[in-house]
């Protein structure tokens, strides 16, 4: 199946989905609370996308709702919360500013590089060969349930900060700017390098270059910024809250950190063993000036 064939199917998937989350939203059992209804929605959208991922023996279907789901979402907490009551408008069109930022960034990136529905992330087979007899519960639940929660939680301050007013907008939420705006352009820079490396490099040749060069991983790096900018916008609408709208960055960092990071690393070592000299010179996830390669000693007499 082609680019174009496997995209059409993705998204009427995705618009199904969509449709089915936002029925219950709007016939569905009302919970009383606003983050419950969203927290449903999504997980019966989620499991939209699981079957379709069954139908099509593809998980890979699930990678672009990582980032199409949390503008909707945020749409809808913000023009539900209007409806009840007073909301700072300027301070949630920033919030969904940079969202709607990072979703286009992230979910044109995954276009651009999907091949088709003939491929499929590489650690999805892995995940379900690992779990036996039990990989499709592992298809839901590790590839396509967690990582929805996972996106939610860090979703909840965005839910702090755009149902109620708040404090008024000040200096916090232009932090909250500035870092998720460059942290958008930081992964688009990163992933541009890595596809530029991708077309020109020699086989077994580890990428080292530009942004690489500074840190392994500048692109989940930008990532958890944006994350980061997002608990910002929480706290400058509700400090006192501080632990609960933080709890999703730290989360997202885990993830990286404990995760997908050694995966990814652990993969480049198989595939290329000039990597190991990287990741001797490079750091890991925070960026700044590499180390100097070691030189071997002279051999003296």
């Amino acid at each position: 199946m082609g680019k174009g064939a496997s995209l059409t199917r993705v998204a009427i998937a995705y618009a199904i989905a969509l449709a089915v989350g936002a029925a219950w939203l709007a016939g569905g059992p009302d919970t009383g609370k606003l983050w419950l209804d969203g927290l449903v929605a999504d997980l019966l959208a989620t499991l939209v996308i699981f079957g379709a991922s069954r139908l099509h023996h593809n998980s890979s279907f699930y990678d672009a709702y990582w980032s199409v789901l949390p503008p909707f979402l945020a749409a809808y907490w913000w023009v539900a919360a209007a409806a009840d009551g007073a909301v700072d408008d300027t301070r949630n069109g920033l919030v969904l500013g940079v969202i709607v930022l990072w979703a286009v960034r992230l979910t044109g990136n995954w276009v651009y590089a999907f091949p088709g529905l003939h491929h499929e992330d590489w650690r999805y087979p892995q995940l379900r060969d690992r779990a036996g007899r039990a990989e499709a519960v592992a298809d839901l639940v590790a590839i396509h349930v967690i990582p929805t929660l996972q996106v939610f939680l860090a979703m909840v301050p965005v839910y702090v900060a755009v149902t109620a007013p708040g404090r008024d907008v000040g200096w916090l939420d232009a932090v909250a700017v500035v870092v998720g705006v460059g942290s958008v352009l930081l992964t688009f820079v990163a992933d541009g390098q890595m596809y530029r490396f991708a077309r020109t490099k020699q086989p077994g040749q580890a990428m080292d270059q530009g942004l690489w060069a500074w840190s392994r991983h500048p692109n989940y790096f930008g990532e958890f910024g944006f994350w980061v900018s997002l608990a910002l916008f929480g706290l400058a609408a509700s400090p006192g809250d501080w632990a609960f709208v933080c709890l999703g960055a730290v989360a997202m960092f885990a993830l990286f950190e404990l995760a997908s990071i050694p995966m990814m690393e652990e993969r480049s070592l198989e595939r290329r063993p000039s990597y190991q000299a990287v990741i001797d010179r490079v750091p890991r996830f925070v960026p700044r000036p590499p180390r100097k390669a070691r030189t071997a000693p002279v051999a003296t007499r």
